[in-house]
């Protein structure tokens, strides 16, 4: 579909990029694999059509579509979630217009012999054969299924887009390239502002496209699961893995190896010559010889082996004194702000040396709850801090309290005690400020070097707590790799609030899950959190609970399971939720009755009111479910 030849892309003369190429075919879902810096996202802007290369081509076969998902959004305020959702729908939305204009003339006009009338009618008929043709009716639900897979809940639908984050506005742009149906789908890093729950949906929902992906991405689990083809820019030139990215890893360290082997060969090569032009290069008789070995030696492409070793890093948290063996704990803690509930009632307790991630959709209070922790917000209920407690809060903005006028050693430096003090320039090394580099302003960093050069500082002065807020944000696989390992060598209590699952996994051994208004611990890694979120879908629960009968005052609840609802008002709320699945279940038939109608007729005026009024009972029916679950649990 996309056929690259010999791409190039240089700044002032220095290539990042040359002689590449490779073709983009149907169902490819390609990783592109490479450090910050070597030209990913400015390859999927080349691609997207947004910046032209220096030199080469990228030739589109025929009309091929294609979506651009970019880090930067230009976004108009004022529509609705909905409606701005709607816009993927760009040939649809102008035949739906074209209909509701002929019925709003066929409903006010009175000449109904006439052949303009009549011309009416048949216009709306073919119109209403292109709608169903390309599957206008079943677009409500197309939207509804992406926007409430990417987090949103159907009471936002209606909400104005200004009254969003600029995370959640990217969201939305998702939704609308998903929705649209491309040819070749460009994604510069899909998941930045995605919960893990919507990740694993967009991973499935990418999985089965039907037309080629090509993604930026620093979820190492996100790229092993969506890709089949890796294409790594290394060394200004690219190499074509046919494989995910988990494969692609192995099959790169034994190139690596290979080339290794290749490039110690060289050096003796290249040690040899050096010496045989040494020894002839001043006799009279040999000198021509020694020239022409000095140009075969100009002539030689010398190879080159990325460093990307995270071992020989090794990175240790400043020691600090031994704290009591609890940590933090709370007893009906809740959080407010005016009349929105963020959680309520939340009870536990943290102990020495564990380390927990707080895991749940955005805007459930995570960041809250770990800005409680640390005293920056207040709250209801009681929290007891425990003895000798040394804090190290590491927040989502972290990276934007820098001082910009300073240079990366004097910023380290100052954060520093004056025992970390000589480790300075070797922290700053390990997480890849190296040589000359530490001497440039903070001013000129990118988002991932500054987020590198905080947590470098949170690393040079004593805590035995750390409380961290997306910490790999903006953070290139490797510079994970070395955080990571650090933590794992952390002897301190760890608390982290992260939707990355590769780095949570063998790092948490407790979740506590923020999820509708309530924070719940669990026991365990990621991996089995995730296989147990996943057996409770939202219907799956509440046809268990529908299902239950009270237990005898001696059984006990099964290990894992819900306590099952016994009171009054509950069996009473569960009846109702019952009742309301049925009713949910009779208006889908309806509808797809209806729909089904339209592919084998025209409908007329009555089916296509009766059809909007079904659709619009269906929302109203998902709510009063929604908020009769809620109240269960």
């Amino acid at each position: 579909m996309i056929l690259v030849q010999n791409l190039g892309i240089h700044f002032a003369g220095n290539y990042l990029f040359e002689n590449v190429s490779f073709r983009i075919d149907k169902n490819n879902r390609i990783g592109l694999a490479g450090k910050n810096g070597a030209g990913k996202s400015t390859l999927l802007k080349i691609l997207a059509g947004e910046q032209p290369p220096s030199e080469g081509t990228v030739e589109k076969e025929g009309s091929v579509r294609i979506g651009y998902l970019k880090q930067d959004l230009d976004f108009e305020y004022g529509r609705t979630v909905w409606d701005e959702t709607m816009l993927a729908f760009k040939e649809l939305n102008k035949i739906i217009e074209k209909i509701n204009k002929i019925n709003h003339e066929l409903a006010t006009r009175t000449d109904y012999e006439s052949e303009e009338y009549h011309a009416l009618i048949h216009d709306l008929t073919d119109l209403t054969d292109q709608l169903s043709h390309l599957g206008g009716y079943n677009i409500d639900g197309e939207i509804e299924k992406v926007l409430k897979g990417l987090g949103f809940k159907e009471s936002d639908f209606q909400k104005l887009t200004d009254e969003f984050s600029g995370g959640w506005r990217m969201r939305i742009e998702l939704a609308k390239l998903l929705l649209e149906e491309n040819d070749v789908l460009l994604l510069d890093e899909p998941t930045n502002h995605l919960d893990i729950e919507s990740i694993i949906w967009l991973e499935s929902f990418l999985v089965n496209y039907k037309g080629a992906v090509v993604l930026v991405s620093h979820d190492k689990q996100f790229l092993t699961n969506v890709t089949n083809r890796t294409i790594e820019i290394s060394n200004k030139s690219i190499q074509d893995y046919k494989t995910n990215y988990t494969k692609y890893l192995i099959l790169k360290q034994e190139r690596k190896e290979k080339l290794l082997q290749a490039q110690k060969n060289q050096e003796q090569n290249i040690k040899h010559t050096e010496q045989l032009i040494e020894k002839f290069r001043y006799k009279a008789s040999k000198a021509a010889f020694a020239q022409s070995l000095i140009k075969k030696l100009d002539k030689v492409e010398r190879i080159e082996v990325e460093d990307e070793d995270v071992t020989r890093f090794n990175i240790r948290f400043e020691p600090s004194i031994t704290s009591g063996k609890i940590i933090f704990k709370a007893e009906h803690l809740s959080k407010s702000f005016g009349d929105k509930l963020v959680f309520k009632n939340a009870n536990f307790y943290i102990e020495r040396g564990e380390k927990i991630a707080f895991v749940g959709q955005n805007g459930q209070g995570k960041t809250t709850l770990a800005k409680i922790l640390d005293g920056i917000l207040p709250y209801d209920g009681t929290l007891e801090v425990g003895h000798n407690v040394q804090i190290g809060y590491f927040a989502q903005n972290q990276a934007e309290v820098l001082n910009v006028s300073k240079t990366i050693l004097e910023e380290a430096e100052d954060s520093a005690t004056e025992e970390s003090r000589p480790r300075v320039r070797d922290l700053l090394g390990s997480f890849l400020f190296q040589g000359d580099e530490v001497q440039k302003k903070v001013s000129v960093l990118s988002g991932g070097e500054r987020n590198r050069l905080a947590l470098c500082k949170l690393l040079l002065r004593p805590f035995n707590t750390l409380i961290m807020d997306e910490p790999t944000n903006h953070l290139d696989l490797q510079s994970k790799a070395i955080l990571k390992q650090a933590l794992k060598n952390f002897s301190g209590t760890l608390i982290l609030v992260s939707h990355d699952r590769e780095f949570l996994d063998g790092l948490a051994d407790k979740i506590f899950e923020f999820r509708n208004g309530q924070v719940k611990e669990f026991l365990g890694g990621i991996a089995e959190y995730l296989d147990y979120r996943k057996k409770e879908s939202m219907r799956e629960v509440s046809l268990e609970k529908s299902s239950m009968k009270t237990a005898p005052e001696t059984e006990q609840p099964a290990k894992g399971k819900e306590i099952r609802f016994n009171t009054k008002e509950q069996r009473a709320r569960e009846n109702k939720l019952s009742g309301l699945e049925t009713e949910i279940e009779n208006v889908e038939n309806q509808i797809k009755e209806i729909e089904n109608s339209f592919s084998v007729k025209n409908p007329v005026q009555e089916e296509l009111q009766k059809y909007s009024d079904l659709k619009e009972k269906l929302k109203t029916l998902n709510s009063d479910w929604e908020k009769v679950f809620e109240e269960l649990n």
